[in-house]
């Protein structure tokens, strides 16, 4: 098999994970906001309101206001997933809460690096492969993927929130190969969602490759 001048990385699933669940990590910042409510029905209800979310991308906003875009789309979602949980009226101070819990996701602290990350990121890059992160994130991922280590091993961050398209949509991957002068042919995808990964990726021309981090699902 011929060796690819860049492997790209989905973020969240692939190279790290959730040290517990989202739902448990929004339950512990509620409770300390006096608000009583169990992780596997915040669980729940955050699947339902993450999946009827628009793509997290804002194509007429000015790049400067776009972390305030990528707030105000997590609020939705939180607000939307404690309303689900029917909590949300024992909050004082929802924006408080919400603010804290923004800030936490930015942080290394509610993640983790998948064990075989490392060694296959090392490897690669002795073997001289460039490596890329293509994310549906947003621009917090900057400060995780420095918060664990793993920013060095990347030549190229590229996110939906920035770039104005999101996966599986075949732009944001051309903008990507773009970085690394690189034709599709000549790159992999790695990533935990069949649609957003292995079908995007595939749709635009590249080696698609799917990791399941949850073989129990």
């Amino acid at each position: 098999m011929k060796k690819p001048k860049v492997i790209f990385l989905d973020a969240v699933g692939t190279l790290f994970g959730v040290k517990t669940s989202i739902g448990e990590i929004y339950r512990q910042i509620a409770q300390e906001f006096g608000v009583e409510v169990s992780a596997q029905i915040l669980d729940q209800n955050f699947i339902k309101s993450f999946k009827s979310a628009p793509p997290p991308i804002f194509p007429n906003t000015d790049i400067k206001d776009i972390p305030q875009r990528e707030y105000d789309w997590w609020r939705i979602i939180a607000l939307n997933t404690f309303e689900g949980a029917g909590v949300l009226k024992d909050f004082t101070d929802f924006s408080a809460f919400f603010s804290e819990l923004y800030i936490h996701f930015g942080t290394p602290e509610p993640w983790y690096v998948y064990p075989d990350v490392l060694l296959a990121l090392m490897n690669w890059r002795r073997l001289g492969v460039e490596l890329g992160v293509l994310s549906n994130f947003d621009s917090r991922l900057y400060l995780v993927l420095q918060g664990l280590g793993l920013k060095e091993y990347f030549t190229s961050v590229t996110i939906s929130t920035q770039v104005r398209a999101a996966k599986p949509d075949p732009e944001i991957f051309k903008i990507a190969l773009k970085k690394h002068n690189c034709s599709p042919e000549d790159a992999w995808h790695i990533g935990d969602s069949i649609r957003d990964d292995y079908q995007g990726a595939k749709a635009a021309g590249m080696r698609a490759i799917w990791i399941n981090r949850n073989p129990s699902l």
